[in-house]
């Protein structure tokens, strides 16, 4: 297998990983914070925390390397639009992760502590509250803006004027 192929693949895994990895991690969340279960919470943000750190965080890494090495063995310059707004609208998804990543160490923390109360009944602080609405605020423009990403890199569409 040539090079080019080799970080192709490598690219188009990381980029499941990175956007598979965060889907599924929003969706256990976000169902787990509606349930009321502070024991189910307190586990679900520790595996969250968990996958950003073992899938997300090594696939922010892959993802510029190899889409730019592939660029470049393209012969294709920074500045074609289509590569220019794909790099764009991932560093908007990575200007949301990185606050989505503390919020949600502080939410396990806040989690894990309240799950800690006798019986596991404990109440979550009305700042895990505050910090899970803008730990999902972050996350629908990220998304958006990785499915526009996964369009241009695929289609490649020519959007000069």
């Amino acid at each position: 297998m040539s090079l080019y192929l080799t970080l192709k693949w490598l690219h188009i895994i990381s980029s499941v990983l990175l956007v598979g990895t965060g889907l599924g991690s929003a969706f256990y969340m976000f169902f787990t914070n509606r349930s009321g279960n502070v024991q189910a919470q307190a586990v679900v943000s520790r595996l969250v925390v968990r996958a950003d750190w073992w899938f997300t965080t090594p696939t922010v890494f892959v993802q510029p390397a190899t889409g730019l090495a592939m660029a470049a063995m393209a012969g294709l310059p920074w500045s074609t639009p289509w590569l220019a707004v794909s790099i764009a609208l991932y560093l908007v998804a990575g200007a949301c992760w990185l606050p989505v990543v503390w919020l949600q160490l502080r939410m396990r923390d806040m989690a894990v502590e309240a799950a800690k109360a006798p019986q596991g009944d404990g109440v979550l602080p009305p700042l895990y509250w505050r910090y899970a609405r803008w730990w999902e605020a972050l996350g629908y423009p990220a998304f958006v803006a990785m499915a526009v990403v996964f369009y241009l890199m695929v289609n490649k569409p020519d959007l000069t004027l």
